[in-house]
Order: structure tokens, then sequence, then C-alpha cells
């Protein structure tokens, strides 16, 4: 029995040694490197890259190889992107569990941003689906460039004539975010009451319209200055989140899309109905080792002992999506909404106003 002991408290001083150093090493910012010399005889473009973790002050604009496309890939001159949530968080490494894919110390790809919308230049040998001179949109990591390279069957859709470069750039992460969250995870369909809590952001922006899309009554929650806005989106009912406390209004939803996680889940089921579910697309925790992950976690649980659901999720960036939302965007039933306009030497500066929490709409950064 003794020896069972020994054995079991030395593999629990094992485990305790492993967690300590990893936290250590995910908890290490390394020094910012030097650029790398380009590749002999390679053709360079401008892009925004990160070579260290921390404030926008580390973004730098380099000289970096154009990419060559493969057989299945499309090769994208880009002319605007957008700024999300998501990619502050890379940038600072923060949660410290991201760095277990992006790299100790580090980010081992030291390329930023997803969002994009461009023109096609060339197309690889297999490719059918597009040609040179197609205006599309879509995701890609490094987006923060004069060019992407991306497989033809990723998330690439055509960009409906109707709206500029800079209005297609806002619409991929957000504007699926919004799109999932509402129609898969909350399972909205017409006639139901949906609150929408942060209506004014990226993703609320894109949420209050493709609600009133889908038929619901549409209720968005937002500050003082962004009322007339959220209204001018389509919201039936907006709230003053300064000023009442929707949680205690009596009112109960079908559905609830939390985009800044302002309240407890308890909070969220009094206002709920017996069935409804919460769908988690955001959280005001950013914490350097759990921070968005503790209330998506909690939920989970939650959803074991209640009738309603309460549902974490990230988004999944797909042409078939993107091709749904290029078809209300053509139908003028989304309008993508632009808060402020950066070019891309101004990426520090748009990085720092975007994680401030306070920008309505979307944050798009122009490309020559």
């Amino acid at each position: 029995m003794k020896l069972r002991y020994r054995i079991l408290g030395g593999i629990g001083l094992f485990v305790a040694i492993a967690l300590v150093a990893l936290a250590i090493a995910l908890g290490h910012d390394s020094p910012c490197a030097p650029a790398p010399t380009p590749p002999a005889n390679a053709t360079l473009m401008k892009a925004m890259v990160y070579r260290c973790y921390g404030a926008p002050a580390v973004l730098k604009l380099e000289d970096v190889a154009k990419p060559v496309p493969a057989a299945d890939e499309v090769l994208v001159k880009v002319h605007a992107a957008s700024v999300n949530p998501l990619d502050w968080h890379y940038l600072r490494g923060k949660p410290y569990v991201v760095r277990m894919s992006e790299g100790f110390g580090a980010p081992d790809d030291p390329r930023l941003g997803v969002d994009f919308a461009g023109t096609v230049e060339a197309v690889g040998s297999s490719v059918t689906r597009f040609k040179p001179g197609d205006e599309v949109f879509g995701g890609r990591f490094g987006s923060f460039a004069q060019y992407v390279s991306i497989r033809q069957d990723h998330a690439l859709a055509v960009k409906p004539a109707n709206v500029s470069f800079e209005q297609a750039a806002a619409v991929p992460i957000a504007a699926v975010t919004a799109l999932q969250g509402l129609r898969d995870k909350g399972q909205l369909h017409a006639g139901q009451k949906v609150l929408i809590n942060g209506a004014s952001g990226g993703v609320g922006s894109f949420a209050v319209q493709i609600a009133k899309a889908l038929g619901a009554e549409v209720t968005g929650v937002c500050s003082t200055r962004n009322v007339p806005l959220a209204r001018s989106l389509g919201a039936d009912q907006v709230i003053d989140y300064t000023r009442e406390d929707f949680t205690r209004s009596g009112q109960h939803y079908d559905l609830i899309l939390d985009i800044v996680g302002s309240h407890s889940l308890l909070q969220y089921r009094r206002v709920l109905r017996p069935k409804g579910i919460l769908v988690i697309a955001g959280s005001a925790s950013v914490g350097d080792w759990v921070g968005f992950l503790a209330t998506p976690l909690e939920a989970i649980v939650l959803s074991k002992f209640v009738s309603q659901k309460f549902v974490p999720f990230l988004a999944d960036l797909n042409r078939e999506d993107l091709s749904v939302l290029a078809g209300l965007m053509q139908l003028g039933k989304v309008t993508p909404l632009i808060d402020r306009t950066y070019s891309l030497a101004q990426l520090p500066a748009a990085m720092a106003y975007v994680e401030e929490g306070h920008a309505r709409g979307k944050v798009v950064i122009t490309i020559d």
C-alpha cells in the first residue's frame, strides 16, 4: 500500500512539475526577431507581420515573398481586409492557450489577418470555379497583405456587384459568426423572439439584419449613442444597457445571441423561455490564462442540468455560407456597417481601436 501511494505521489509530482513548466513556457515572451532576408529571385509584396507577441506597436510593414498559387489555388490581389478580435488575440498571444497552436515565445507564422476582398489575379492549373478578373471575398490567414493565395474550395466566394471591396472585406468572420450562431446553433425560425446582446458591433450589426431576414422579432442591446444605429439596422426594439438591465425586464426570448458576455449565465437564464437557447459568440473575459474559455466551459456544464441550452461556438468559415451572405447582400437584406477605415501602414492604430471594444460595425483596412 505504501508503494502505491509513493507511485501516485511521484506521478502527481511529475504532473505538477510538467504543468509548471508548461505555464512558464506559455507565459514567456521572446524578443522580436529581425526580418529574414527574402528568398533570392522572389517577387516581393508588402505585408504586415508580427515577429513577437505584444501590443500593436510590434506590427511591422515588411517586404515578404508574394505567394505563388498551387494547382488548386487562386491568387487574389487584396483591395481591403478587416480587423477582428481574433486578430488581436493572436497578436498578444492571449489567453496563453492560443500559443499552444500559434507558437511558444513568439508566433510560428508572423502573418496576421483573415478577412479580405479583392480581384483574382491568377489561378492554378486545376481551378475551375474562378478566373482572373473575378471580384471575390473570403477568409485566409495572412490577409493583411497585398496578395493572398487560397484553395478554390475553401472560404472564397464571388463578391456581389452592389457592395464595395471594403464592405465585402467586413463580412467573413463577423457575418458568418452571426449567421451560424442564429441559424445553426440557435435554430432560429420565423416568428421567434431573439435578443442580440451587442447589437452595434461587428457581429451584432450583421446579426440584427440576418435575424430580420430570417423573420424573427429582434431586440437589440447597445449603448445610448448606438440606439439609433440599432434601429436603423432593423431592430424592432432596442434596449440601452446604460439605463436598463434586460435580464430584469420581464421579457422572455426564444434565443439570445450573446456577443459581449456582460451577464452571468444564470442572469441570462431568467429571460430565456423554458426551451430557449443562449448562443455564446463572445466573452468579456480576456485574462491571460483561461480568458474567454471560462464562460463556454461553464455553459457546457450548466446545459446538462437545465431545460434551456447554453451553446458556445466558434464560426466555421466556408464558401457555402459566404455564398448565402453574398445572396443576402445582393438582395439588400444585409448591408455591412463600416465604422472606420485605415491604410495597411496604419494597422497598429486600427488594432488598438478594435481592442478598445467600442467599434460600431467593422474596422476595415484598405490595401493598395
